[in-house]
């Protein structure tokens, strides 16, 4: 189904009626989160984007640029100033204990922004978009819902080639060290097909089903949260 919903066998902590509705939107590299946020924010959902803090945290003068360079050394800080990403990347990739200090030291200050930016949020309800939502371990207790943008493994990589010049060897390392798509989909409250043969207009008609969706739970959680006052 392009766009579906099931019980997830998961637990989640029982929702608040008085707080907004939280989704955690998440997928692999290349899945297509970015551009399902940016049309989940037109219809009015407040996005808070992880992936963007983290980089405005490692762009020249970003708060985590002193520590990292503290950690890692000027090898991984680009001319501008900012983390080298690609450099950055391929670090991590050689020593295995490099992404956990890069984490332990991430993860806090971003944690600390996302909570910022929830707490100054306006919207329908609240969007947390994380790459890695599957591999923290973390979200899962932190939002009502978890939707996957869903996509196969082919179009994945043809879709990073084309917009970041990796190779397809390069791409198929990015995958390796993320979760496979059947991990994803096993924690899914929602799913959102977003694949080789999806249009524009199929991809927006999706988001929109899953809009309405959503909206029905806000309705529902705040009409049960309106005390009867009737004699």
């Amino acid at each position: 189904m392009p766009s579906e919903s099931h019980t997830n066998p998961h637990a989640r902590p029982r929702p608040n009626p008085h707080a907004p509705l939280r989704i955690g939107l998440t997928g692999g590299i290349g899945s297509g989160k970015s551009v399902v946020a940016d049309q989940l924010a037109v219809l009015g959902a407040a996005i808070i984007d992880t992936d963007l803090i983290s980089h405005a945290l490692t762009q020249p003068g970003g708060p985590a640029i002193a520590p990292i360079r503290a950690l890692f050394g000027e090898e991984v800080i680009n001319h501008e100033g900012g983390l080298d990403r690609a450099r950055m990347r391929e670090l991590v990739f050689r020593e295995p204990q490099a992404r956990a200090r890069l984490e332990a030291l991430l993860h806090p200050m971003i944690g600390a922004e996302v909570q910022l930016l929830a707490a100054r949020a306006e919207g329908l309800y609240q969007v947390f978009v994380v790459p890695l939502l599957v591999e923290s371990g973390r979200w899962l207790s932190r939002v009502d819902r978890v939707c996957v943008v869903d996509c196969d493994e082919e179009t994945q990589i043809a879709r990073v080639m084309q917009r970041s010049g990796l190779t397809r060897d390069a791409v198929l390392r990015i995958l390796s060290a993320q979760a496979t798509r059947a991990q994803r989909l096993a924690v899914a409250d929602d799913v959102l097909v977003n694949d080789g043969t999806t249009t524009r207009d199929e991809l927006r008609h999706r988001v929109h089903v899953l809009h309405e969706r959503w909206m029905k739970i806000v309705r529902e959680r705040t009409e049960g949260s309106i005390p009867d006052t009737t004699p």
